[in-house]
Parts: structure tokens; sequence; C-alpha cells
């Protein structure tokens, strides 16, 4: 017999997890209110969702009776466990009930508080979506009365993990999701899904190659005992009689879900009770003395100091703070580590593929290129610190000079590991030395062209949002990216053409001479680019600080 104590607690939870289930619609209709655009752009988001999930629905439901049809929905359930666990990580803002901290000041028990918003959580297209891909994938294997019973648990299993998972997640990295290097996720939630989609597209054509769903069978064999997807293989193991695997299955789901409600409990309530320590001063002076005395100089010697003296030379002092840009700031981060992750993706998977060739290698140099076009746009309005220390044209070239190392500081290895690696997979060591020389060559005429266009064509980045042109300078970026990538190309075109004749003329055992001719040719050729763009930079600072300050 219940107490009053006891009925009282679970009303106020009832009316807790109305009043929490009420907040999301109402902060779900008062978004849409804002604007016309975010009403538009979550129609839009909802339709697709729904017809991707409706479409996804009828093709399980058309593996009905297939052989392979566990193993689809088992693959299916756990990629999108996969993608509940990332999407707090990448998209914290998607959601604005994922940060609990908000509620810190209310005084709410965390048992209660964390059935309130695990009935929350469920209204919205995402669990909208989930419900109807583990609907699919039970319907696909269910055969007779007590499969389809043990479906209506799998489904609920499987949507109540994926967000507990999400949740938990959330707690567990709400002070990272909060701070700069939260925004730095969300910045790079974008390659994220390039890569993933590059993945699913590598794995499609091992699929459509091999003319059956079997490869996918020894991964739903490790898969299947992994919860959520373990939940949906319990209904094919009851539709085949095996009810102990069955129970076992739906027990290991159980237990993830009780595990991952405790840690998100533990973790609601460390945070609601501990104090904020993230704005805490966490660096102080080192050992010797001197504050911000980083690994980054011990890494290069040669940004201490310079032969004459104590004192970094410029050209030092620039290197590193490129070199600090692109480990700090969120969009040159975004931008580098796409270059670096598609330069390899793309020769390497086309490798793997069978499909490609020793100089797709050369993508990479190409990719990592590209980050010397629109060098000044980085700096923002903080350009004019920069342009109070240029007075002269050796000042502007030195400026140059140590953004363009400081770029081959990464790019010289990482495009030689990237060549390296294509010519191994495809067994062409013969081809080695002149594809190094080709994209020694290519790298040089892009940071040569790159170098000119950031003086002539610069526009802002900003610094919010996901824009990575500010408006009304489109035209200026198309310009100074394609238009120096076609530079590039023509300045690469007396080595290309020399590599065309060896061949031509049956002198392969002499392109071993591309290398050095080609790393030669692009040492020159960056020089060149340099000088001739130096005193354009000394001459347009005006002009350069009003367009990059735009954003």
């Amino acid at each position: 017999m219940s107490t009053p104590a006891t009925a009282a607690e679970g009303t106020a939870a009832e009316s807790l997890t109305s009043v929490f289930v009420r907040l999301k619609v109402s902060l779900l209709r008062n978004g849409l209110r804002q604007s016309a655009g975010r009403r538009a752009a979550y129609v839009a988001s909802m339709v697709v969702a729904l017809l991707f999930a409706a479409l996804q629905f009828l093709g399980l439901i058309a593996l009905r009776g297939n052989a392979h049809a566990a193993a689809v929905g088992v693959l299916l359930v756990a990629v999108l466990a996969l993608g509940w666990a990332v999407m707090p990580l990448f998209f914290p803002s998607g959601d604005e009930t994922l940060d609990p901290t908000r509620l810190v000041m209310l005084p709410l028990r965390p048992a209660p508080l964390i059935r309130a918003l695990l009935a929350a959580s469920l209204v919205g297209i995402g669990p909208l979506f989930t419900l109807c891909l583990a609907a699919g994938a039970v319907i696909a294997v269910a055969r007779g009365a007590a499969a389809l019973a043990v479906g209506f648990l799998a489904i609920a299993f499987t949507l109540l993990v994926c967000v507990a998972l999400a949740r938990a997640v959330a707690a567990a990295n709400v002070r990272l999701l909060t701070s700069r290097k939260g925004r730095d996720l969300a910045v790079l939630s974008g390659l994220v899904v390039a890569i993933g989609a590059q993945f699913v597209n590598f794995g499609v054509q091992r699929l459509g190659s091999s003319g059956g769903l079997a490869p996918l069978e020894p991964f739903a064999d490790v898969l299947r005992w992994i919860p959520p997807a373990a939940a949906v293989d319990a209904v094919d193991s009851v539709s085949d009689g095996a009810y102990a695997t069955a129970l076992a299955q739906l027990a290991l789901t159980a237990a993830a879900l009780a595990a991952l409600l405790y840690s998100w409990q533990r973790n609601l309530t460390r945070l609601m009770t501990s104090p904020d320590g993230s704005t805490l001063g966490a660096a102080g002076p080192t050992s010797d003395g001197v504050r911000g005395s980083t690994g980054l100089a011990r890494l290069l010697p040669f940004l201490r100091a310079d032969a004459r003296g104590g004192t970094p030379s410029r050209t030092a002092t620039v290197m590193e703070r490129s070199l600090r840009y692109i480990w700090r700031d969120p969009k040159t981060k975004a931008a580098w580590i796409t270059s670096l992750a598609i330069g390899l993706i793309v020769p390497l998977f086309n490798a793997l593929q069978g499909t490609g060739s020793v100089y797709f290698a050369c993508f990479a140099a190409g990719m990592l290129g590209i980050q010397m076009y629109n060098q000044f746009g980085q700096d923002t309005s903080a350009f004019w610190m920069v342009a109070m220390t240029i007075s002269s044209t050796r000042d502007a070239y030195l400026e140059l000079c140590g953004r363009a190392l400081a770029l081959l500081v990464v790019t010289l290895p990482y495009a030689t590991l990237v060549t390296v690696l294509t010519t191994a997979l495809l067994g062409d060591w013969r081809a080695l030395p002149e594809v190094l020389g080709l994209s020694f060559a290519l790298l040089g005429a892009m940071l040569a062209t790159g170098a000119w266009s950031s003086a002539r064509f610069p526009y802002s980045i900003p610094q919010e949002g996901y824009k990575n042109v500010a408006p009304g300078q489109a035209g200026l970026a198309w310009i100074s990216i394609f238009g120096g990538m076609v530079a590039a190309a023509l300045l690469c075109a007396p080595v290309l053409a020399l590599t065309i004749w060896l061949h031509v003329a049956g002198a392969d055992a002499w392109t071993w001479l591309l290398l050095p001719l080609g790393t030669a040719y692009g040492a020159g050729i960056t020089a060149l680019g340099l000088r001739l763009a130096a005193p354009r930079t000394a001459g347009r600072l005006p002009e350069i600080l009003a367009a990059v300050s735009k954003g």
C-alpha cells in the first residue's frame, strides 16, 4: 500500500514529465516562429527525414524472407545508434534541452528529472525516424506471434537506448560542448558527414561488386550482441526458436539501458552540484618563468631565435602565429582538417577499389595548397596589427614567407606520406619519384598563386556560423580559389610536359629525374611568386584590411 508521501512523489514526477514534454513542444513551436527561413529549413528537414524514413521502412519490409534481412537490420540499427551517440558532440545547438545546466537553479531531484528529460527527448524528428527504422527492421525478421510480441519490446528498447545514449553523452560532455572546443566540434560536423559519406560509398561499391548482401554477415555476427542492435536480432532469434539467445540479447539491451540511465544520472548530479571551473586560470608560469612557452618552439627549434641574437626573426614569428591559427581558430582548423582528410581519402579509397592511379596522390598537395589562398582573411579585423608592422616591401615579403613556410611544415611531409601510401597500395614503386616531383611542383605553384591571390582578392571569413565567405564577397572567393587553381595548373605545365615526353619517348629509366627537377621547380616558382606578391601586399594594406573586416 502506497504512503501519501510516495503518492505525492509519483504525482510530482508525472506533473514534471508533462511539464517537460510541453516545454519541448513549446521550444519547437517558438523556434519556428523566429523567422520564415528557420521555419522553411525545419519543414524541409522534416520532409526529407520522413521521406528517407519511409523509404527505409519500405525497403526493410521488402527484405522480409531474405536470408540476410537480419544482418541488414542489425547493421542499420547499429549505425543509427552511432549517429545518436555523436549527434550531441557535433550538433550541440540542435536541441535546446541538451544542456541540463540550464536547470541548475530549479529544485529538481535527479530521478524525476531523468524521467522528464527522457520523455521530452521522445518528441522530435529524430525519435520518429528511429521508430520507423526500428519498426521496419523488426517487421523484416519477425515470423510468428511470439516474435511479433518480442518485436514491440525490441522497438521500445531501441528507441529508449538511442535517446538515453544521446543524453548520457551530452551530460558527460556538457562542459566541452559549451566551451570553445565544443564550437570547434560543431564546425567540424560537416567534415564528419563528408568522411562518413565516403565510407558509405565505399561500402555500397563493395556490396555492388560482390553481387549480394553476404559480405554483411561477418559484421552482423559481431554487432548482433551490441545493444540496441541486439534487441532487433532477438526478434530473429525468437523466429528461429532460439529463445535462450533472444532472452540473453534482451537482457543485455536492458542492462545497457540501465547503465546509460545510471551514467546519465551520475553526470547530471555532478553537474548540478559541482562548480564550473572552466573559466579558472589554468595557465601559470612555466618552469623557466616564461608564460606561454609551449611545445611548438621545442618542436621547431628555428622558431626560437635568429642567428644574430636572442629574439625570434620576423619569419619565425609569423610561422608560429600561423601554426597557432591552425590549431586554435575553429574555421582555420576545420579547413585544414577537411583538406587533410579528403586529400588522404580520395587517392587511398580509389587505390583500395582498384580504380585509382598513383597520380591521384597529387590531389593531397592540391588540397593543402588551397590553404595558401586568402591568407589574410583568417586574421579578420585583427589584420590591422599585421598591417602596422609592414612598412616596406621586404616586411611584406617576410610576412608571406613565414605564412608559406608554416604551410610547408605540414604539407611537405603529409603529401610525401600520401604519395608513399598510394604507391604502396598500387605496388607501382617505379612511379614514386615522378609523382613526388609532380606533387612538389604543384604545391609550389599553388603557394605562388596563393600569395598573389591573397593580396589581390582578399575576402572576410565570418567567425560565427557555418559560412566561410562574408555576404557580398562570394565572387571574390571564387576568383581567388578557382582562378588561382587554374593558374597553378598552367604554371605546372613544364613539369607535366616533361613527364609526358619521358613516357612517350620510352625513357622511363630517366623519370627519377622528375623528383629533383620538380622539387627545384616548385621552390623556384614559390620564391618568384612571393617576390611578385610582396610589393602588391605592401601597397594594398588599407584595401586588404577593409576586405577582411566585413565578417
